[in-house]
């Protein structure tokens, strides 16, 4: 059977000071520029602001985590205003999906300037909610065109956040391992990525202002980004859409909480994925994912994010009505017994 393998054509600018050079990427691309930007990101922002003068008509601080279709909306109409030629995110997911959707209904190229490590800046997934519903699309044409790592932009990173959004990316390598379309490349991505976050992020959240440190988690954010948009994801994600869209809850730590419970669900099914985080996390990869989980200070359950407990058996079967690809089969009811441990 023929594999086919895509990658997507992206310029990567890297190395600490690399921000300063997104004015010059903008202007590749047009002379006209729209800036996207987390709140946290705001004084990144501003000094990208500074660097493009009149070229900057537009700038909008608002997105909002799983890219809700009304704030896309009114994003749209500041950009419509400005007729920008050249879109720019600065900040987590949040930011760059925003991007991503005013793309999707634009064509507009994109610079991502990641500031977490979510990865979805290398990736041609957009999801987006409405109506408490998440819908999730792939599409390479959604891909950023440049991206820009610069890992002075994440010094300042809360230890509660990179620990988190750390775990997120994890998730991706995690789950790229056990994916359908698995491939030699996918699998050295998930591995160099699964290592540098096991190893990495201990000494990140011993030192955060480490510039070293946080070059390297940020480049397995990166890698564990390409395992994402080159395999197909499975239970551990389609739970996180299922229940951040129902709930609106918080993207990282929902990922960070899940991923425990789903690699124990699932790695007795995966063997070949077993053996390939055990090389680095040990002979017990579940209980070493979960310790740096509970490490976190705060909401580590369901419970403690506000999801109803009677709730769950509804997500649970709405997900395994629709199941994506996954190594251990499921139903219904084994779906609510995870999410009710995810809960308590």
């Amino acid at each position: 059977m023929t594999t086919t393998v895509t990658s997507p054509a992206a310029r990567v600018l890297i190395g600490p000071g690399a921000r300063h050079d997104i004015a010059g990427e903008a202007g590749r691309l047009g002379d006209r520029v729209f800036l996207v930007h987390t709140r946290s990101a705001t004084p990144a922002a501003l000094e990208l602001a500074g660097a493009l003068g009149e070229k900057l008509v537009g700038r909008f601080d608002g997105p909002v985590v799983h890219t809700p279709v009304a704030v896309t909306a009114t994003a749209m109409e500041l950009v419509a205003g400005g007729a920008p030629d050249v879109l720019v995110a600065i900040g987590g997911g949040s930011a760059v999906g925003l991007a991503k959707a005013i793309a999707a209904r634009t064509g507009l190229p994109q610079i991502a300037v990641p500031t977490t490590y979510a990865g979805s800046e290398v990736t041609g997934v957009l999801g987006e909610t409405e109506n408490g519903v998440k819908t999730t699309r792939r599409d390479p044409a959604l891909t950023p065109g440049t991206v820009v790592y610069d890992a002075e932009l994440t010094l300042d990173l809360p230890a509660g956040l990179t620990r988190t959004s750390a775990l997120n990316a994890l998730a991706h390598a995690v789950e790229a391992l056990w994916a359908p379309d698995a491939t030699a490349l996918s699998d050295a991505l998930a591995d160099e990525a699964a290592e540098l976050i096991l190893t990495g992020l201990p000494a990140v959240l011993a030192d955060g202002r480490d510039p070293a440190a946080r070059a390297r988690l940020q480049q397995a954010g990166w890698l564990a980004g390409l395992c994402l948009a080159r395999t197909t994801m499975g239970l551990h994600h389609q739970l996180a859409h299922a229940l951040g869209g129902t709930f609106d809850l918080p993207h990282a730590e929902l990922h960070a909480m899940l991923l425990p419970h789903v690699m124990a669900f699932n790695l007795p099914a995966a063997p070949a994925a077993a053996h390939r985080l055990a090389r680095t996390a040990g002979s017990d990869p579940v209980a070493a994912v979960r310790d740096l989980a509970r490490g976190y200070a705060g909401p580590r359950t369901l419970a403690e994010l506000g999801v109803p407990r009677a709730e769950l058996p509804a997500v649970a079967a709405r997900v395994a009505a629709r199941p994506y690809p996954n190594p251990r089969p499921f139903d219904a009811d084994d779906l609510a017994g995870l999410l009710d441990r995810v809960w308590s």
